[in-house]
């Protein structure tokens, strides 16, 4: 009888244990770097950086987060209306950038706070 039950609890410690470990990995936050190959050569990010005007940043976020969803398995469940991801500007500098319409060119909004300048070299 104690082995039943103890067998249960270890069952139902267990799935609990398995769905926050898959909670945590999915709210994992995607990081976009733009010196990446792929995301090199789009016009819209060149010599973009925090200190950019904020429609620039916006656009260029936007072109990169549609490159993300096309080259994605799931193109149309990633960075969905509402998620956020972080970016990584040509110069170094990062911001967090939140979607807010995937079929616009100005569908991202950069969430105030988050811009980091670049990290100054020595």
């Amino acid at each position: 009888m104690k082995q039943r039950r103890f067998l249960k609890g270890v069952r139902t410690w267990g799935w609990a244990v398995l769905f926050v470990a898959y909670t945590v990995g999915a709210v994992g936050i995607v990081i976009l770097d733009t010196a990446e190959e792929r995301y090199r050569g789009l016009s819209k990010i060149q010599l973009t950086s925090v200190t950019s005007e904020r429609d620039t940043r916006r656009a260029g976020a936007a072109e990169i987060a549609a490159l993300y969803r096309a080259q994605s398995g799931m193109p149309f469940s990633s960075l969905q209306p509402g998620s956020t991801f972080q970016i990584v500007w040509p110069d170094g500098s990062t911001e967090t950038v939140m979607v807010v319409s995937p079929s616009s060119a100005l569908g991202t909004e950069p969430l105030q706070g988050t811009a980091q300048p670049a990290p100054t070299k020595h």
